[in-house]
């Protein structure tokens, strides 16, 4: 679980990140937690946006991304989530 001031830093370090992912008609999918998975142990901080189309509600996508990568949902802003996973065989982020 992360504390307040890891999320602050996790989210200053996330600002500049334009997100890979974008969630779209058919919600979240086996497969795109599969690539996001693999993202996220090569990056470990990443964005994902959710677009107008989109059926679920962004939350709903934010948990079920979170959920299904093993991830921490590090912020809901708009229509982008960004996620935090720490990476086992490529570690970038020193964590406060």
């Amino acid at each position: 679980m992360l504390t307040g001031k890891q999320k602050r830093f996790l989210r200053s370090k996330a600002h500049h990140l334009t997100p890979i992912f974008q969630v779209g008609k058919g919600g979240v999918n086996s497969n795109m937690v599969k690539q996001i998975t693999d993202a996220l142990e090569a990056r470990e901080l990443m964005k994902v946006s959710v677009l107008q189309n989109c059926d679920e509600d962004r939350d709903t996508v934010a948990e079920e991304l979170a959920n299904g990568t093993g991830a921490e949902l590090v912020q809901v802003i708009g229509n982008t989530i960004v996620l935090y996973k720490e990476s086992m065989e490529n570690k970038q982020i020193q964590l406060p």
